[in-house]
């Protein structure tokens, strides 16, 4: 899911938080328990605002903090990567999506914390090519 952005730019983290807390009660349901990421959009979002979307997701059960969609405009950086893992923990993890299209930009982000990448170009960067993709 994606974060209510305009919820947690206004402050209004007990809705950002009642909206996770729905998403979370609905994965209830399924036998599998599917993981719950909660992307940030990080590139609209100030280091404070990462740091309260990261703490409300895991407050309400979310499994995942994620980048960005890819499509924001936004892409995954090492320092929000970083800053995200700092703050979920060993308990919950950090996926980054988002510009990633090269090994070394792969490998920087795990370096920093990311415990799952997403990627358009995955063969490009077992390849140890750049990407030439869009996404």
């Amino acid at each position: 899911m994606v974060i209510n952005i305009g919820q947690l730019l206004d402050q209004d983290y007990e809705a950002v938080l009642n909206d996770i807390q729905a998403v979370v009660r609905s994965l209830s349901a399924f036998s599998h328990q599917p993981a719950l990421k909660v992307i940030l959009e990080t590139a609209m979002l100030s280091k404070e605002q990462i740091i309260d979307g990261c703490i409300l997701s895991v407050i309400a059960g979310a499994q995942f903090v994620k980048t960005c969609t890819g499509f924001g405009g936004g892409k995954a950086t090492v320092e929000d990567v970083h800053l995200m893992k700092m703050v979920v923990g060993s308990q919950n993890r950090v996926k980054a999506s988002g510009g990633i299209k090269t090994k070394k930009d792969a490998e920087d982000l795990i370096q920093a914390g990311a415990d799952r990448l997403g990627t358009s170009s995955g063969v490009a960067i077992v390849s140890d090519r750049e990407s030439t993709s869009g996404y």
